[in-house]
């Protein structure tokens, strides 16, 4: 098939596709117009690096499982390269945990600062309103 059926079928861009030839997770074969074609697995391969990639793995990441890539999503879970695929889960996961950990500490931090601003907004207030009693 060529590009845009597989992206037809597949729901995913043509530029993707591309991206994805050119990171290595998907090959083509070109006709004697220059043309690319791709056979039937790229389907499943193209739908696995869309799904993988919206777990929120990179495409580092992808390509230590390429040779699985081929498969539908279920025989991928079970690819004899499993091993492979769960230490690249749990190694984006720790990298996930880590930004959430730093995004809840710049949260605290807003936070606080919001707390103290809105105090002292008050405290300001409050002196603004006993001035204005004291003057009466």
């Amino acid at each position: 098939m060529q590009i845009g059926e597989l992206s037809e079928r597949t729901g995913v861009s043509r530029r993707s596709i591309r991206y994805y030839e050119q990171k290595g997770l998907l090959h083509a074969h070109r006709t004697g117009k220059g043309w690319r074609e791709y056979d039937e697995a790229a389907v499943n391969r193209v739908r696995n690096v869309r799904e993988l990639l919206q777990a929120g793995l990179t495409v580092d990441d992808i390509q230590r499982v390429a040779p699985c890539l081929g498969m539908d999503m279920a025989a991928f879970m079970a690819c004899r390269d499993a091993d492979h695929a769960i230490s690249m889960y749990e190694e984006r996961l720790a990298v996930i945990d880590d930004k959430m950990a730093v995004l809840e500490q710049h949260r605290q931090e807003l936070l606080r600062r919001i707390a103290t601003l809105r105090q002292n907004s008050a405290d300001a207030g409050l002196a603004e309103l006993l001035r204005h009693a004291q003057d009466a």
